[in-house]
């Protein structure tokens, strides 16, 4: 259900439905709707979970007014990014903002130019001059160390400026959202299974989680009933890519103290769960297999005994890294106690996935949320209380043994399944709709709008690394500037996804 108000009620309306950070805001978007005369609006997203459901608030702009409205950042700290994003893509001005800077488009935007709106202006500079002023702090014997946006290794670019007191980090201001990709504005005028192809690459990490956050965005808008089966398998990819990922985030983090056996261990872990992705789906990013309606294929037996098989082997091998890490007396002394994020922090930027957990907020949308085969599952979240680096290390640890119980819990569902309907039929329409699920980073959230003849009106896709970068710069503080590679990696947040 969506309620409409007007900019002016905003502001009371998210105090209410935040309930002081207990429903975090998931999202919040813009969305033109000029052409059939409504406006120009903002969807705000809370999460009900006593409820298990979303509180969508929907914003609605007179198409004669003023564009601005009161920012609800004061208030929801986790907006500060939703706000700056709204009012670079739509122009929609945030009064009362702490941070008015462009966050998506770069100095080289032209001023004016609102990229999500229906209508581009054709005569406005290429190129343009905004203004970015980097923060610092100031003082004496205070310096700065600027790293990136290319950095040494081949990662994805983004710049940090670091104010330095000797080692000790006093402030991070972080610079990202340089692989900017269009995305949202691609798939406009487009069918569902149009959109499929680029949905499934906003993140080379979480093909599973947008494919499937966004089925069920349009499964809700065309209200579609999913087979019992194809939930199954999705579930199962879902948590098949949750250990490719941890698995791998387990051999990246050593990477920042070079610690290099569980460097090696780590990748030849990660390497045999992909290679069984490659498997199940025919490629490595487990691509292709879900779509709206269900999914694709099915996980044969001879696939089953594979995963199996597979998965008894990594679990092994994850507790080898384990006690690696618990032998290694330097790497513990490097990893506990720095990077801290704490819980109040956690809870008033809505983080979301082992950001979250490991900081003492249990958000999960598994166990929040209906989606999939979850609700059938016998198992509990991990969650751990120091918020420091360990803390997350632990984590992944932590839910990699929950993961592969789980595993092993679908695969007897599936051999038990009577039902071997895979897709329902799917006819697309007027509607819209949102979808979610966890990925390895955090809960993914879709929002998808059809229009009467069903192509994609809008489409935002939120992913778990979007609100958990603004928490890195909180982290990093007081802690050594050698340490910054371990924090960042503790995370392993995405750049392009953000960016999408």
């Amino acid at each position: 259900m969506i309620t409409s108000i007007t900019p002016e009620a905003l502001h009371d309306t998210a105090e209410m439905l935040s309930a002081n950070g207990r429903h975090p805001l998931t999202a919040m978007f813009g969305r033109d709707e000029t052409e059939s005369g409504v406006g120009y609006t903002i969807y705000c997203v809370f999460e009900n979970i006593d409820e298990r459901r979303m509180d969508v608030v929907k914003v609605v702009f007179d198409p004669n007014g003023h564009l601005e409205y009161d920012s609800i950042t004061p208030i929801v700290p986790a907006a500060a990014w939703y706000e700056r994003e709204i009012r670079d893509m739509f122009g929609l001005d945030p009064k009362g903002h702490p941070d008015k800077r462009p966050l998506v488009l770069h100095e080289s935007f032209p001023e004016g130019f609102y990229p999500l709106r229906k209508v581009i202006p054709k005569n406005y500079n290429a190129r343009g001059n905004r203004d970015f002023k980097i923060r610092t702090a100031k003082g004496e014997g205070l310096f700065e160390v600027p790293v990136g946006p290319i950095h040494a290794g081949i990662i994805e670019p983004g710049h940090f400026r670091f104010s330095q007191a000797g080692e000790a980090m006093l402030q991070l201001d972080a610079k990202l959202f340089f692989t900017h990709r269009g995305i949202e504005k691609a798939v406009e005028g487009k069918t569902p299974y149009e959109a499929m192809h680029i949905v499934e690459r906003i993140c080379g990490a979480c093909s599973i989680a947008n494919t499937w956050s966004f089925c069920q965005a349009v499964e809700m808008a065309q209200e579609i009933k999913v087979p019992r089966k194809a939930e199954i398998i999705r579930t199962l990819l879902m948590e098949l890519e949750r250990v490719v990922n941890h698995v791998g985030d387990l051999g990246n983090m050593p990477a920042g103290v070079g610690f290099n056996p569980a460097i090696s261990l780590g990748g030849r872990l990660k390497e045999q769960a992909t290679r069984l992705c490659e498997a199940v789906a025919g490629n490595r990013f487990l691509r292709g297999v879900i779509v709206p309606g269900g999914v694709r294929q099915d996980v044969t037996p001879e696939l089953i005994a594979k995963i199996r098989e597979v998965m008894t082997g990594v679990s092994a091998g994850v507790m080898d890294l384990k006690d690696m890490f618990d032998e290694q007396e330097s790497f513990q002394n490097r990893i506990n106690t720095t990077g801290i994020v704490r819980r109040k922090t956690a809870i008033d930027l809505a983080m979301v996935g082992v950001g979250a957990r490991a900081s003492g907020f249990a958000h999960d949308s598994r166990q929040d949320f209906d989606y999939g085969v979850y609700r059938e599952l016998d198992y509990k979240i991990a969650v751990q209380e120091t918020g420091d680096v360990a803390a997350r290390l632990q984590e992944r640890i932590d839910e990699l043994a929950v993961s592969f119980r789980m595993i092993e819990q679908l695969l007897v569902m599936l051999e038990e399944c009577k039902d071997n309907s895979l897709k329902a039929d799917v006819t697309f329409g007027k509607g819209e709709g949102w979808g979610i699920s966890e990925s390895a980073r955090g809960s993914n959230f879709h929002y998808a709008v059809l229009d009467e003849e069903g192509r994609i009106d809008r489409l935002f896709a939120r992913s778990a690394s979007y609100p958990n970068w603004p928490a890195l710069t909180i982290a990093v503080q007081g802690d050594i500037i050698p340490d910054f590679p371990l924090i960042n990696k503790s995370f392993e947040l995405c750049y392009a996804c953000i960016d999408r």
